[in-house]
């Protein structure tokens, strides 16, 4: 088959990884999930920030139910782990990753949308956890990463009721940072990847592996870490030009 599961393009300091199953919602099969670790892995090392979206009306519908029916226990475990280990690529790469959602955000499709730094949804979006109508459990990360949006009460509730919550709700409850116009997601993303490919590079790596690290420690490690990371950020010669030029615009006053 020739069919291109996941495509991917350079335009400028970023890269965009597009899901392209849309007749089938862009539903999660083993082989696209394969297609997506190595778009992941050919990012060109010149691009400072990734945008992850799905071709069509749909950002990803989730896993494709189609080949599960079949699979062992075991089966089943190492299938989940894979899934953990291509979106813990995309969550701490260290490179930033931008989401532009539309349609179905469900189930698998909102466990990879989960793993993105930067989430922006369109008024079509949807965000469901089917699992528990289906008689199973969550697979791909949502157990940690959407609890940790929503907390447990929410994420329990939704697993155990397939609620359905519409775009506007997402935003309320963190699952889009930002809500756009109907068609404008991935202009927006663009947008914001730009803005962010111009932030230092040890910065941006510091602040999307560096927080979420932090995050699973106790107080004082915490802190610890941050005080590391801090020097480690503040003290390159990139940071430091950065510093004088914004001084330096700072006296000349508001009339430079």
């Amino acid at each position: 088959m020739n069919e291109q599961l996941v495509k991917s393009s350079v335009d400028g300091l970023v890269y965009t990884v597009t899901l392209n199953r849309p007749a089938k919602r862009n539903a999660i099969s083993d082989r696209l999930l394969a297609a997506l670790e190595v778009a992941l892995d050919a990012k060109p090392q010149e691009c400072r920030v990734i945008i992850l979206t799905g071709a069509g009306n749909h950002f990803c519908a989730g896993l494709d139910l189609a080949e599960h029916q079949h699979r062992e226990p075991f089966d089943v475990m190492q299938h989940s782990q894979d899934w953990h280990r291509i979106f813990n690529k995309i969550q701490m790469s260290g490179t930033p990753v931008v989401a532009a959602m539309q349609g179905a955000v469900i189930g698998g499709g909102l466990e990879l949308a989960s793993a993105a730094h930067v989430r922006i949804a369109e008024p079509s979006t949807l965000y469901q956890l089917p699992e528990g109508r289906h008689g199973i459990f969550v697979g791909g990360g949502a157990s940690v990463r959407v609890t940790r949006i929503i907390g447990q009460g929410r994420m329990c509730e939704m697993m155990l009721t397939g609620r359905i919550f519409k775009s506007e709700e997402g935003q309320i409850l963190g699952l889009s940072h930002y809500l756009v116009g109907q068609g404008e997601a991935l202009a927006k993303a663009q947008e914001l990847a730009e803005r962010i490919a111009e932030n230092a590079t040890m910065c941006n790596y510091a602040v999307v592996t560096a927080t979420q690290r932090i995050s699973n420690m106790s107080t004082d490690d915490g802190f610890y870490v941050e005080s590391l990371t801090a020097a480690m950020t503040q003290t390159s010669p990139e940071v430091a030009e950065r510093i004088a030029g914004f001084l330096s615009r700072k006296g000349k006053g508001p009339q430079s």
